[in-house]
């Protein structure tokens, strides 16, 4: 090896050290949760396996690995569910797992789940760790992990990949490695349709960059953060238009071929989100759903449960703002926060369309490294129990659809 290549194994064994607590915490939550799982379908003779990998979205995902793209189904109302409506990266990867392996295809989605899900929990160390400390980054991936619907987190579904891609992008943003970044934003966009938030999040810090007192940030040294006043020279200015070329080519690239493929030019894929009811409305939908719910009781328990959870997670937005969380941060969480809000999907669905807004956990976890360990651990530890036993009645019932 090279000495440039010792150093670079050195410093990526010191970071993973860094992150091990966090790391340790989180297997240890998640194992909580799929035993919650496991014991609670075995107690109703269901298979928690079956579970994780073959229901909902995740069947869509297997049938798009294993015929491609194609597939319709037609119901009685008129809609038409298209397998058009998922994007690629997921399915590429099940597929590639089982060319690779006797693993079947959705095998293939659980094990990129939970590998994801590990490099999405470092991803979030590393932001906070960055941004707040390492203590702080502890207590972001542990809030990360016992979040309500956390058990999506090992699921055969895309929101770890998601989660991983767009963390480690923000954190190649805020470390000045804008063609990583850009990378890493490109495959997020192959993703989910959020991966918008992603390129989003690029930009914003990009030009921002390009806008401070007329001249880039850093220097050529990788690590220093934007918006530090070194000045640039033309390698960066390259090295940063590149990144923002290259992160919107997932999510256009996907929409464009969509758009060729149905025949119906740029916005088809606009039409197949239509046969699944899926739309931008403003929160106009989700706002009746929750106002028909005190027509009737206990419906209105349920109402005041939204309304205080969609309270709630205004509140740590604007904390976040208040406590100076850095703008590319920011620029995602509320682009994130914005589309799972405001659509009208299936409002069960909102949970689990949040789980990428890790961001807005960052004041929590600031609370938390703050207070004494052994009343973090209690909190945490007591909070990690209730969503493990939630987890598995929710995901035994109506699930994440």
């Amino acid at each position: 090896m090279t000495d440039l290549e010792t150093r670079a194994a050195a410093t990526r064994a010191g970071a993973l050290r860094r992150a091990a607590p966090a790391l340790a915490g989180y297997v240890a939550v998640r194992a909580l949760g799929l035993l919650a799982l496991f014991l609670w379908s075995a107690a109703r003779d269901k298979s928690a396996y079956t579970l994780l990998t073959a229901r909902w979205d995740a069947l869509w995902y297997v049938r798009v690995a294993e015929l491609g793209y194609g597939y319709e189904v037609r119901l009685a109302n008129g809609d038409v569910h298209s397998n058009l409506a998922f994007f690629p990266l997921l399915p590429w990867l099940e597929r590639l797992v089982a060319a690779v392996s006797p693993l079947s295809y959705a095998d293939g989605g659980f094990l990129v789940s939970l590998v994801s899900s590990l490099a999405a929990a470092w991803g979030i160390f590393a932001v906070a760790d960055h941004v707040y400390g390492r203590r702080a980054g502890v207590c972001a991936v542990l809030l990360w992990a016992v979040l309500p619907v956390g058990i999506v987190q090992s699921m055969a579904y895309s929101e770890s990949l998601f989660t991983a891609l767009a963390a480690w992008s923000l954190y190649a943003v805020l470390t000045g490695r804008w063609v990583t970044a850009g990378t890493l934003a490109l495959f997020a966009g192959l993703t989910r349709p959020v991966g918008l938030a992603v390129v989003a999040a690029l930009w914003v810090a990009a030009i921002s960059s390009f806008a401070r007192d007329g001249r880039p940030v850093e220097a050529d040294a990788p690590d220093t953060p934007p918006g530090s006043g070194a000045p640039a020279g033309p390698g960066l200015v390259t090295r940063r238009l590149l990144g923002m070329i290259l992160a919107p080519l997932g999510t256009a690239g996907y929409v464009l071929w969509v758009g060729h493929h149905t025949g119906k030019g740029p916005l088809g894929y606009l039409d197949v989100q239509a046969g699944w009811r899926n739309g931008f409305d403003g929160g106009w939908a989700f706002a009746r759903f929750v106002a028909d719910k005190f027509t009737s009781f206990p419906a209105a328990l349920a109402g005041v449960g939204l309304i205080i959870g969609v309270a709630s997670v205004v509140w740590l937005y604007v904390t976040g703002v208040r406590q100076r969380q850095p703008l590319p941060l920011l620029v995602y969480t509320g682009v994130v926060t914005t589309l799972a809000l405001c659509a009208s999907s299936y409002f069960g669905s909102k949970p689990r369309l949040l789980l990428p807004a890790f961001p807005l956990l960052l004041p929590l976890a600031l609370a938390l490294a703050g207070a004494r360990t052994r009343r973090s651990a209690a909190v945490l530890g007591g909070v990690a129990v209730a969503c493990a036993v939630y987890g598995a009645f929710w995901l035994n019932g109506s699930g994440p659809l």
